[in-house]
C-alpha cells in the first residue's frame, strides 16, 4: 500500500479553491451590510442624540448619552406596550404553528390532483401583496356591507347587525390576528409539508404495524425528525410576527386608543407623530435587543446542534 503523498513543508497551499466561498458569499454579505448595516448604525447612532424636528432640518444634533433610553424605558406606556407586543406575538406563533402544521399533515394524505390544488392556492396566498390582503380583510369586517357581519346576521347573531369591529379592542385585535395568521400559514404549510416528504414511507408504515396511532407517530416519529427544521420555522415566524407593522397601521394605525399597538407602531408613532426621532430610534433599538433575547434560546440550541455535529 502507497503512502499517501504529504505536502512539503514550507510550501503554501493554492489559495484559489479556498477562496471560492468567500468570493461567492461577498456580494450577499455587502448588499446586506450596505442595507441594513448602515440603517441599523444609522439609528443607534440617533438614539444617542437630540434628535427632533429642528434637528433633522438644521442638522447639528448633540450627543445627550443613554438620556432617551432613560425616558423610555421609565415610561409606564413603554412596558405596556412590551406587554401586548409578547402576547400578540404569543397568540400568532402558535395559531400559525398549529394550523401550518394541521395543513401540512393533511397535505401528506391528500391525492396528486388535490395536493397541487391546495399547494397552488396557499401559493397564491403567499404570494398576494401584504397591503391587497389587508384590504380584502377590511372589506370583509367593514361594519356596513361586510360579509362577515351579514354572515352573523343570518346565522341569528343579530347583535352584529352594523357591528363595528375595528371601534372594539378587543375585536380588532381578533381581526389583526386572523390577517397575519392568514398571511403567515401558506409558508409555513409548505415548508413543514416539504420537510415531512423527506420522511422515508417505511418508518410510518413500521410505526402503524407496530399499533402506533396518528397522534403517537407524530410525537414519537415526526416532531423528532423535523425539529430542526420546526425550529427554524418557529423562529422565523417569531421575528415576522414580532416586528409586524404595515398590517397593523393599515387598519387600525394602532387603535382604538393603545388596544393594537405593538413595539414597531409605538416607535413609528413616537417618531413621526411627535417628532422625537431620537426616542423613536431608541425604541426601535430596544425592540431589536428585546428580539434577540427571546430567541436566544433558539440560537444557544442551534449552536450547541452544530458543535455536536
Amino acid at each position: 500500500m502507497n503512502p499517501l503523498p504529504r505536502h512539503p513543508r514550507g510550501r503554501r497551499r493554492p489559495l484559489g479553491p479556498a477562496l471560492w466561498p468567500y468570493l461567492l458569499v461577498a456580494p450577499t454579505v455587502l448588499g446586506g451590510a450596505l442595507l441594513l448595516g448602515y440603517p441599523l448604525v444609522r439609528n443607534l447612532l440617533i438614539s444617542f442624540q437630540e434628535y427632533g424636528l429642528a434637528e433633522l432640518i438644521r442638522g447639528g444634533a448633540g450627543f445627550v448619552g443613554f438620556s432617551n433610553y432613560r425616558t423610555v424605558l421609565t415610561d409606564p406606556e413603554f412596558w405596556e406596550v412590551v406587554r401586548r407586543t409578547f402576547w400578540w406575538t404569543l397568540v400568532n406563533v402558535v395559531l400559525i404553528m398549529v394550523i401550518s402544521t394541521l395543513v401540512a399533515l393533511m397535505m401528506q394524505r391528500l391525492g396528486r390532483k388535490m395536493r397541487i390544488l391546495v399547494t397552488s392556492g396557499l401559493v397564491l396566498a403567499w404570494a398576494s401583496p401584504v397591503i391587497a390582503t389587508t384590504t380584502v380583510f377590511q372589506w370583509l369586517f367593514a361594519s356596513r356591507l361586510g360579509v362577515v357581519n351579514w354572515l352573523l346576521v343570518r346565522l341569528g347573531f343579530t347583535s352584529f347587525e352594523g357591528y363595528s369591529w375595528l371601534a372594539d379592542g378587543p375585536a380588532a385585535f381578533t381581526v389583526l390576528v386572523l390577517i397575519v395568521v392568514w398571511q403567515s400559514v401558506p409558508f409555513a404549510a409548505i415548508t413543514l409539508h416539504s420537510a415531512l416528504l423527506t420522511v422515508p414511507a417505511e418508518l410510518y408504515e413500521s410505526a402503524r404495524l407496530d399499533g402506533a396511532g396518528g397522534w403517537r407517530i407524530f410525537r414519537s416519529l415526526t416532531l423528532p425528525l423535523l425539529r430542526p427544521l420546526f425550529g427554524l420555522v418557529l423562529c422565523l415566524e417569531v421575528i415576522w410576527v414580532f416586528r409586524c407593522f404595515a398590517q397593523i397601521w393599515a387598519v387600525t394605525k394602532g387603535g382604538p386608543g393603545e388596544a393594537t399597538t405593538t413595539l414597531p407602531v409605538y416607535a413609528y408613532r413616537v417618531a413621526q407623530s411627535l417628532h422625537r426621532y431620537d426616542l423613536g430610534a431608541a425604541v426601535s433599538t430596544l425592540t431589536v435587543l428585546l428580539l434577540m433575547a427571546a430567541l436566544i434560546a433558539y440560537f444557544r440550541q442551534l449552536l450547541r446542534q452544530e458543535a455536536d455535529r
